[in-house]
């Protein structure tokens, strides 16, 4: 493909609920153009936006693919994403790389979660944006109730360019509203029909529906349109043109895009009214310094490019995925990485039609594609010139909520481990690794089936097998009241034995960690020993007492003791101590504290009854209600052990439409019912192991 003006390109993201048919449209959309041999199909895991193993074992999208082609000398790259809830960063990045979003429905779904958090994240970016009801001939379709449904629920901006003929096995075509003419498939084309009669009387009244969206555009045409007068189709097509450049209004079409149905007219949407970089502002940089500027799409303006996606592959080694937003970039050059102040070396720039590359020689402003093999470039990242270094703000994805504790397998993953992860982190910006206070392996996703693909992945890619369960609960251990104890070890054998002795004044130290300290008179224990009583004190304590779990905020001062002039060493008053706290514990009224998360969840509104009582099902307060966007926010405290699974439930509770975030907030008491278990499952576990318990 050679390259295009600015005028003539279009760079659309599709995005919509799982299963709404997104891939099917896009692939119909690249056959149809011949930018690929044959038409591949989801179901038979041969499509050519779905090429990783996982989505085609799965049969649905788990990552965004990019497909290029050509309209009528316009170049449209879609930018296909994945409609599962696990795989909302992909989503993100899709709406990184574009100029306008295509919301896709299922005309039998009516409007689902995965919609409503494309359209919010379409609106939260600015995105001009229409909606396409797909599968309007499946059985159960309605594609005119589909339009009510996005109009209920998105306000009455959403107007309908197109009205369905028929619906379900009998939709057969559409009215076109701006031009008012019929067009029926017949298996092959669109033919023009008249406009059925029985339909009369709808078309008037959703035309009048696009009108009113429309006028707002132009401040003519609605004075125009508010007293009655005639808009003609060039008026109305260039108020819609405005109008969704401006998101004023998104049109909505309707189709098939298992059948074909409606997608010559879907791609003239596109081509008509979604944006081309030369109407978009001007983008926001910040220049060397600090300073604001703005930096409008032009190929021979500064370089300023947008990494929006990094995958790692074993073979081909790290595929960058860019979108250029002024200048031109070139093949086999040199681009400064103005995120990180690194240079970076460009070999061949992709054209990218699925998992086929085409390789070319340069991308101009507006271009979507890809490169292999960078050195320091990750997600989010801007790539400039070391002349005038220009940098994007970085993207924000949502912070994952589901945590499991991850090992490896074998002796042989466990090597292979640790360079995997890190590699996989690479392309997945809503994963954290982290160590827990107990020393777990802890990963955290957006949910399990997120978890499911990273395993396969991580097993494929690089060959290490791991395996997953629920986190142990960092719980604490402390003492609430205050002892004495005396702690003696002698051992004699042949030659020198072992003699230590001492005192220890155990108590409680809220929220100040470990203290040693020593009121020793006289020399009793002499000051050599001292380091080895504090170790043997803070050793004890970091193997936990009562469950295994380390102890902590206390303070042991070291009062009294006696010594042997030949026996004594410091081994010897380190292991005195370690026993005599490991008793003194028992009498100073031993506690379990468990971590207490400050959790915030949101909720649509109709499911608050179903999450709160299932909060009190979890020991959690709640401590406030707030609502922000139409949206209530619950603010709670809840234990820990009961959020490991959360991020799955309150999905399934609030059908996909509820997120939280956590955070640690403080510890305490676990109640007793709850704590003897813990007590004494550490108990039956050290008896198993023959005295070695902890975790």
């Amino acid at each position: 493909m050679k390259s295009v003006d600015l005028p003539h390109l279009r760079s659309v993201v599709l995005a919509g609920h799982a299963g709404s048919g997104k891939t099917t449209l896009a692939e119909q959309l690249l056959f149809s153009a011949g930018a690929i041999p044959r038409l591949g199909k989801v179901d038979d895991g041969t499509a050519h936006l779905d090429y990783e193993p996982e989505e085609q074992k799965r049969r649905e999208s788990l990552s965004l693919a990019v497909g290029t082609f050509e309209r009528d000398g316009t170049r449209i790259s879609l930018v296909d994403t994945p409609g599962y809830p696990d795989f909302v960063a992909d989503v993100v990045e899709g709406f990184a790389a574009v100029d306008g979003a295509l919301f896709v429905m299922d005309a039998s779904a009516g409007v689902e979660a995965g919609l409503e958090q494309a359209v919010a994240l379409g609106r939260a970016t600015g995105r001009a944006a229409c909606f396409f009801i797909n599968k309007s001939d499946r059985e159960n379709a309605n594609p005119t109730a589909a339009l009510d449904a996005l109009r209920a629920a998105f306000g009455e901006k959403i107007a309908p360019l197109q009205l369905a003929i028929g619906a379900g096995e009998s939709f057969s075509g559409h009215v076109d509203l701006v031009h008012r003419k019929a067009y029926r498939w017949d298996g092959k084309a669109e033919i023009e029909i008249p406009i059925p009669d029985e339909l009369a009387a709808e078309v008037a009244r959703r035309r009048e529906q696009l009108l009113e969206a429309a006028a707002e555009a132009d401040d003519g045409v609605l004075t125009k349109y508010l007293e009655g007068e005639e808009v003609s189709d060039p008026e109305l097509e260039a108020c819609l043109r405005k109008g969704v450049k401006d998101s004023i209004l998104a049109p909505v079409l309707v189709g098939s895009a298992t059948k074909g149905i409606g997608l010559s007219a879907l791609l003239d949407a596109i081509v008509r009214y979604l944006p081309s970089p030369a109407d978009e502002a001007p983008v926001q940089a910040t220049e060397k310094g600090a300073a604001e500027v703005a930096v409008p799409a032009d190929e021979s303006g500064p370089l300023l490019v947008r990494v929006f996606k990094t995958t790692a592959d074993p073979f081909v080694g790290r595929l960058t995925y860019l979108r250029v937003l002024s200048g031109t970039l070139r093949s086999q050059a040199h681009v400064w990485n103005s995120t990180r102040n690194e240079d970076e070396r460009i070999g061949q720039l992709l054209l990218l039609h699925g998992k086929e590359q085409e390789p070319i020689g340069e991308l101009k402003a507006g271009e979507i594609g890809a490169i292999a093999k960078l050195a320091v470039t990750e997600t989010g990242d801007t790539l400039s010139t070391k002349e005038r270094p220009l940098t994007l703000p970085s993207l924000e994805f949502p912070e994952p909520a589901l945590i499991v504790a991850i090992e490896p397998v074998s002796k042989q993953d466990l090597d292979k481990m640790g360079p995997a992860l890190q590699r996989m982190l690479e392309e997945e910006p809503t994963v954290r690794l982290e160590r827990s206070d107990i020393g777990e392996q802890i990963l955290r996703t957006m949910g399990e089936a997120h978890i499911a693909v990273i395993i396969e992945r991580l097993k494929r890619k690089f060959g290490a097998a791991i395996a997953t369960h629920t986190p142990k609960v960092p719980y604490k251990e402390t003492i609430r009241g205050k002892t004495q104890v005396h702690g003696r070890y002698k051992k004699q054998t042949g030659g020198h034995g072992m003699f230590g002795d001492v005192w220890l004044e155990l108590e409680p130290n809220p929220d100040g960690g470990i203290e040693f300290a020593e009121r020793v008179v006289g020399g009793s224990v002499p000051r050599g020993f001292f380091a080895g009583v504090e170790k043997g004190v803070r050793e004890a304590a970091a193997e936990g007492v009562l469950a295994g779990y380390p102890l902590s905020d206390f303070k042991a001062t070291l009062y009294d003791g006696s010594f042997h002039p030949v026996d004594s060493n410091e081994l010897s008053f380190k292991i005195a101590a370690s026993m005599a706290l490991k008793d003194g514990v028992h009498q100073a009224k031993p506690a379990l504290l468990e971590p207490i998360m400050s959790v915030e969840i949101r909720v649509p509104e109709e499911y608050m009854g179903e999450v709160n009582r299932d909060l009190n099902g979890r020991r959690g307060r709640v401590l406030g209600l707030d609502a922000s966007n139409g949206v209530q926010v619950i603010t709670a405290q809840v234990p820990q052990a009961e959020l490991f699974s959360y991020a799955t439930e309150l999905r399934s509770l609030t059908h996909g439409r509820g997120t939280f975030s956590s955070t640690l907030d403080h510890y305490e008491d676990v109640p007793s019912h709850l704590a003897d278990k813990v007590i004494e499952s550490h108990r039956k576990t050290v008896e198993a192991t023959g005295g070695h318990g902890g975790h």
